[in-house]
């Protein structure tokens, strides 16, 4: 159980990590080519407000990575729950004011995550 639950927090920093990247590095590039409905001339101005997003997905996935250096059980579960509760808030939050798929991708991976540390 314990080499699943590191896969999952593994593919969940991933994930978070690629997000950080394509908020701050590629939003203007490659977002128009995923977020065809948002109008294109907006790209160019939401670009701090992408970046500022992308910064916290890189907070996210630090965190989630630290946990692979923590070596005390009860800190490591901690630390663990802490940042995937955030990463599952976000999904949470992020479905009711954008998308529904993000709660598919950002949500659902970090509350199976979360519920296979507290079993």
């Amino acid at each position: 159980m314990e080499v699943l639950i590191k896969i999952l927090i593994g593919i969940i920093a991933f994930l978070h990590f690629y997000f950080m990247w394509f908020e701050m590095f590629a939003w203007t590039t490659k977002g128009k080519k995923i977020f065809r409905n948002f109008p294109k001339e907006l790209f160019e101005p939401t670009k701090p407000m992408a970046a500022n997003q992308g910064l916290y997905n890189g907070f996210l996935a630090a965190g989630l990575v630290w946990t692979f250096f923590i070596h005390n059980p009860e800190w490591y579960v901690n630390i663990a729950l802490f940042f995937l509760s955030c990463v599952a808030i976000a999904g949470i939050y992020g479905a009711i004011s954008v998308s529904k798929k993000i709660f598919f991708i950002q949500g659902i991976p970090a509350i199976i995550t979360i519920v296979l540390l507290l079993v």
